[in-house]
């Protein structure tokens, strides 16, 4: 069982940077991922890593400001967001995947953590 743990979110003013980081009980699987939720929104695709190799995926709307990586000492994966903007308001989920399906879908990650949110004022 992989179990995760959100921490980093809060409140920012527009430009501002935050670092999300997502400790889990362990890192065997292969990929893990940034989703964030607004409300009545659907949970979408912000940035992923892939464990073995550390290549790296952005959406595009966050492509440039923010930064995924990883520390395997630690078992932490870590999103490094910069030039906050106020529609980057979400709550931001660590979520892992076991598999090889869709890196960008939701559906193929198995394991998520609760949530921590990013407030962005303008």
């Amino acid at each position: 069982q992989v179990q995760l743990v959100e921490s980093g979110g809060g409140l920012v003013q527009a430009g501002g940077s935050l670092r999300l980081s997502c400790a889990g009980r362990t890192f065997r699987v292969n990929a893990m991922a940034w989703f964030r939720q607004a409300p009545g929104k659907e949970r979408e695709f912000v940035a992923a890593i892939i464990w073995s190799g550390g290549y790296t995926y952005y959406s595009d709307s966050v492509k440039g400001r923010f930064t995924i990586s990883r520390d395997n000492a630690k078992n932490t994966v870590f999103l490094q967001m910069n030039s906050l903007k106020p529609e980057d308001t979400a709550v931001y989920y660590c979520a892992a995947r076991p598999g090889y399906s869709s890196i960008y879908n939701s559906v193929s990650y198995n394991y998520w953590g609760q949530g921590t949110q990013v407030t962005v004022s303008s």
